[in-house]
């Protein structure tokens, strides 16, 4: 018998679109961290991140097979992201995870890593 994933224990895929529909709610009226955007419609963006949170968290390995390696520094190296959009970014985030209504420990769990991820991502503290 194979060990549940927290990608299954949270309720699959649903979930993650559920996050990640939630917290792009937020971006496209953020005047910062829209200007990161460049497609004029956020879908692309929301499968993308969609996707790479489900694979890193034990689901479907789609991600890879379509994009390779994440290597999240080096794409998020053409954007400007420093503290402010850092900041805004996680506030988004948070909202967007109070909507699932997890568990305290998977909520826990999963705020942990996207607030590290969101911290390890800032390449600049230039305004």
């Amino acid at each position: 018998m194979t060990p549940r994933t927290f990608f299954e224990d949270v309720g699959g895929h649903e979930t993650f679109v559920r996050l990640v529909d939630a917290f792009y709610d937020g971006v496209a009226t953020d005047e910062v961290l829209r200007g990161m955007y460049p497609e004029e419609d956020l879908g692309p963006a929301k499968e993308r991140l969609t996707l790479f949170l489900e694979q890193y968290w034990g689901g479907p390995t789609t991600y890879s097979e379509q994009r390779g390696h994440p290597r999240l520094r080096m794409r998020h190296a053409p954007y400007k992201v420093n503290p402010d959009a850092r900041d805004r970014w996680l506030r988004h985030m948070r909202a967007a995870v109070g909507t699932l209504g997890l568990p305290p420990l998977q909520e826990a769990q999963l705020w942990d890593y996207l607030e590290r991820a969101a911290f390890s991502l800032v390449n600049t503290f230039e305004e």
